[in-house]
């Protein structure tokens, strides 16, 4: 059975890989930028106007200063814009109609590579990388922005700190709308912000510390939020993540775009694979197609386990599969308080884990992983729906940012400082008059989904197989050494107490060692037959998976 679990985990290695940065059209992650040597003290003054003065954002920004604002006019802008200079503020004068267009050509809306860049009021779509990207600075700020149909990422930063993303909408990404990564302290907020339409609503791979997601809202994605942790980045694991205050509902159906890996991992609210002595509070969850909050490993190159992550006081229910789940292996330290559900697995995990007083010994379930497994052979077969990032409908109208073209003008530096959330003051979002619980708990066979077939056959196998073999080996065993006049009181009872106290081993043990009246052959293919059979079928997963 411990071997059979393993190859369920080593199965689904490959789910969180969807979130790795950076991907194509990325550059290279470069150090976080030091703003004590290119901070400006003060916007300089200076508006330069596209296109009234410069026909397009690129030479405006490149004859900038620091500190300059680049003030766009309505239209299509059909570039790619890269920010080297500091302190720099990109505002459109309209967000709907200040639009850089990529054609499907371009990887990037907005590549900012300088510190202290803001960028505000505008629009990127069509990209085939990002819409809008930092990467390595110190010092950002993305409001009132939209990102629609970009091909990886909507509004990303990587390897950067003190930054905020407010007032902000991201979709038809086939990765994450939203994604923060590879930084520790980060020093980084999300907040009143709207993911929908995409693969994930956010990922962040390896982002440590001082990082809030909070009060916005995560819809219609594949899975709604997944911090985590992967070898493929630098600083692992993902820790010290708060997730306050937000309205995760309608997650996991299939008309979201998605990568291989994104199908893989549909279904959740939160899913937090490899995430440590993280805090999950005050969220509204409703309507997951597979579990409300999942805890699970990530086995990488390491297997990077979830741990010490405290989940209190959110509100989840109709979930399909189950309202709170922990799937294993896991590390201790995770509890559950306070959180209004209706279903969990294992079962009574809030009681069993819970923050204060007795706790039960470590528990979880591997029936998610299973089917995460099943799900990577059905895309790989060709049986996930396409779903065509480039056509998805846009969205309407988005708010303006207050002031418009004349609101003050201050460069993304020490912007942290001010936007950190105060966690009392977060609430737990009141539950929208059109928005109904109309998910029922799916059709599932031992905790394992049936929502897609394949899904659930592959899933149910792969998790029920080891626990029937073991169950054969053990029963089988004890049969025939209570039958056994040959065996000494004492031995029988030695034998015994190894086949049920020594789990996998003592039974094996004794097929060898215990001179058992069972036929050597018979032996043989009950314990080589059943796990060569096991081991064949997941080999071939494996390989039309694409994991090898």
């Amino acid at each position: 059975m411990a071997k059979g679990s393993a190859w369920v985990v080593a199965g689904v290695a490959l789910v969180l890989a969807a979130c790795a940065g950076p991907p194509t059209g990325d550059p290279s992650p470069a150090a976080v930028g030091d703003t004590t040597t290119d901070s400006p003290a003060e916007w300089s003054g200076a508006t330069l106007h596209v296109p009234a003065e410069y026909p397009t954002i690129q030479a405006a920004v490149d004859s900038a200063e620091p500190g300059d604002l680049i003030l766009i006019d309505r239209g299509v802008f059909k570039e790619q814009v890269t920010v080297t200079t500091p302190g720099l503020t990109l505002r459109g004068v309209d967000r709907n109609e200040v639009i850089i267009d990529g054609e499907f050509e371009r990887a990037n809306g907005v590549l900012v590579l300088a510190n202290g860049v803001v960028v505000e009021n505008m629009t990127a779509m069509n990209n085939t990388g990002n819409g809008f990207f930092w990467t390595g600075v110190r010092g950002y700020r993305g409001s009132y922005l939209t990102a629609v149909n970009n091909a990886i990422y909507g509004i990303y930063a990587f390897n950067s700190g003190d930054g905020i993303f407010d007032h902000s909408y991201a979709s038809g990404s086939q990765d994450a709308g939203f994604y923060i990564g590879q930084c520790n302290p980060c020093d980084a907020v999300i907040t009143d912000s709207i993911a929908e339409h995409n693969g994930l609503g956010y990922s962040g791979s390896n982002a440590s510390t001082e990082i809030y997601l909070v009060n916005s809202v995560w819809r219609y994605n594949g899975t709604g939020m997944v911090p985590n942790t992967l070898d493929g980045e630098l600083i692992p694991p993902a820790e010290n993540v708060v997730i306050a205050g937000n309205l995760i509902h309608d997650n996991g159906y299939g008309d979201f775009p998605h990568l291989r890996l994104e199908w893989t991992a549909q279904g959740n609210g939160i899913m937090l694979p490899g995430v440590v002595d993280s805090l999950i509070t005050k969220n509204r969850i409703v309507n997951s197609a597979g579990n409300g909050i999942q805890l699970n490993p990530n086995p990488d190159e390491n297997v990077w386990m979830a741990g010490g992550n405290t989940v209190t006081d959110n509100v989840i229910e109709g979930s399909g599969l189950a309202d709170l789940t922990m799937t294993g292996p896991s590390q201790s330290g995770n509890c559950f308080e306070g959180n209004e559900h209706s279903s969990s697995l294992p079962p009574v995990l809030q009681f069993k884990q819970g923050c204060d007083g007795l706790r039960f010994p470590a528990l979880w379930e591997l029936g998610s992983l299973s089917a995460q497994f099943g799900r990577l052979l059905e895309y790989n077969l060709g049986l996930a729906p396409d779903v065509d990032y480039t056509k998805l409908a846009h969205p309407g109208p988005q708010p303006q940012m207050p002031g418009g073209a004349a609101a003050d003008v201050t460069p993304a530096y020490f912007v942290y400082e001010d936007a950190k959330p105060d966690l009392d003051s977060i609430h737990l979002p009141e539950m929208p008059p059109d928005l109904k619980v109309t998910q029922e708990k799916g059709f599932n066979i031992m905790g394992v989904s049936f929502a897609s077939t394949l899904g659930g056959v592959i899933g149910l196998y792969a998790y029920v197989l080891p626990l029937v073999l073991y169950t054969a080996w053990v029963v089988l065993a004890l049969w025939d050494i209570s039958r056994r006049e040959d065996l000494g009181k004492g031995a029988g009872l030695g034998w015994m107490g190894a086949i049920l106290v020594i789990p996998f081993l003592g039974v094996v043990a004794y097929y060898i060692f215990g001179k058992s009246t069972i036929s050597v052959a018979q032996r043989w293919v009950l314990l080589a037959g059943g796990l060569g059979v096991y081991a064949l079928f997941l080999v071939i997963g494996l390989v039309v998976g694409g994991v090898v």
